[in-house]
């Protein structure tokens, strides 16, 4: 069971999110902003992030870049979970430090993919 740190400030996606990866067997921690985000990654150590985007305070691809360049946290895998699907904006993700870019609605399918993926399973 990996830990997952849920970063999204909207409620229901939030909820829906962690039902889904506690449903796939892992424990979950959230956030509900970009900067809340970055420190429970910090604090909280996770196995792995999934990312909003649109955001207050501090987005999702600033959000991501803060985890992926910090020495304490450059290792946890980020995984954007957003609505925009241009793209510029998965290239843009990519730059800042993003493992893996996944649209909303997310899928169960796509979920276990890239959790399977990032998390040696």
């Amino acid at each position: 069971m990996a830990r997952i740190l849920i970063v999204d400030d909207s409620p229901s996606q939030l909820e829906g999110l962690k039902r889904l990866v506690e449903k796939l067997g892992h424990q979950t921690l959230t956030a509900v902003d970009g900067a809340a985000g970055v420190e429970a990654a910090k604090r909280d150590k996770p196995d792995l992030v999934l990312m909003d985007v649109v955001m207050p305070n501090l987005n999702g691809f600033q959000a991501t870049r803060a985890i992926s360049k910090d020495p304490g946290t450059s290792h946890i895998p980020v995984i954007l979970v957003t609505t925009k699907d241009q793209e510029t904006d998965k290239v843009w993700g990519m730059r800042q430090g993003a493992k893996a870019y996944v649209t909303k609605p997310v899928s169960e399918a796509d979920l276990t993919k890239v959790l399977g993926e990032y998390l040696g399973k």
